[in-house]
């Protein structure tokens, strides 16, 4: 009898313990939960973590995630309102706000990830197609973003979703246009160089004629002051030769022939056919310097002083 009541007692405890655990579940402090009656919530979304009840194999639990989470946009092509092609890349973050409306409206994540994708390429494809390239590129892109986020926003929150940040990780122009770009800058930096070298060259010929008349104008003004000089020094010198020939005519004469004997007969260039009692020679005839026959007509003369 014992026997059996303990086993009784057993198997109820086995489904007392059966139904609690059917009927208790845990929220996580990352999630928030829904209790559904026959697909129905019953009561409001729980968003505190902790144990909670449900009516075990009639209420289920949906858990949706409550932490903030990624839409990594697939890349898209943008035509600004300069008729520029852009290549955009962009994300958002966003958060269940809402589990009851996200769950009635979008179901699951992967739902929830879909209809924003579509939301924000409408939106990228809007705002940034009344803006040109450089205002996307460079001066209004942080305000851009902003509008793109506000935009998808208002139409998330349709969802139960808030979206807390819209990104453009890089907004630039296709390959082909990038490399068109590329190639027309880099002609240009080409012609700018070029155009440097040829002021460059211009100058460098202008410096190279100044230097040049310059260079004219001083040795013509020093080989003006030379023959200047040169003159004057052979007008001292006719006039050094004139006096001293005045002085003396016989030593003037013998140093003349000197100097002739030594511009003349130079050793291995002198070839001359002369009489040895020629005029030239008179000095190695006698050292006074007078012609043959000189002397013999003279030393009459004195004796007859005598």
């Amino acid at each position: 009898m014992m026997r059996g009541i303990a086993g009784v007692l057993i198997v109820l405890v086995a489904i007392a313990a059966g139904l609690a655990y059917t009927a208790l579940f845990y929220v996580h402090q990352t999630e928030q939960a829904l209790v559904l009656r026959f697909g129905e919530p019953i009561r409001d979304p729980i968003t505190r973590p902790g144990l909670q009840y449900k009516l075990p194999f009639i209420d289920t639990v949906i858990y949706i995630d409550k932490r903030i989470l990624d839409l990594d946009n697939p890349v898209q092509e943008v035509i600004a309102s300069d008729q520029k092609r852009l290549v955009v890349d962009a994300f958002a973050r966003y958060r269940v706000t809402d589990p009851l409306r996200f769950y009635q409206s979008v179901g699951t994540i992967e739902g929830a990830q879909s209809r924003l994708a579509t939301i924000l390429n409408s939106s990228l494809r809007r705002v940034l197609g009344e803006s040109t390239f450089i205002q996307v590129v460079r001066d209004e892109r942080a305000s851009l973003m902003n509008r793109i986020r506000d935009q998808v926003n208002r139409e998330a929150q349709g969802f139960g979703l808030d979206v807390v940040d819209v990104r453009i990780r890089r907004a630039d122009l296709p390959d082909a246009n990038s490399q068109a770009i590329y190639q027309r800058m880099q002609t240009e930096r080409q012609q700018e160089a070029a155009e440097f070298r040829a002021r460059g060259a211009e100058q460098a010929q202008r410096i190279r004629a100044r230097a040049d008349r310059d260079v004219a104008v001083l040795l013509a003004e020093a080989n003006s002051k030379s023959e200047q000089i040169r003159g004057e020094g052979d007008g001292e010198r006719n006039r050094i030769f004139a006096d001293a020939f005045g002085r003396d005519p016989d030593f003037f004469s013998f140093y003349r022939s000197m100097q002739a004997y030594e511009a003349g007969l130079k050793q291995g260039e002198t070839r001359l056919l002369l009489a040895p009692d020629s005029d030239f020679f008179r000095y190695f005839n006698d050292a006074s310097g007078r012609a043959p026959g000189a002397a013999s007509q003279e030393k009459p003369a004195g004796a007859a002083v005598r």
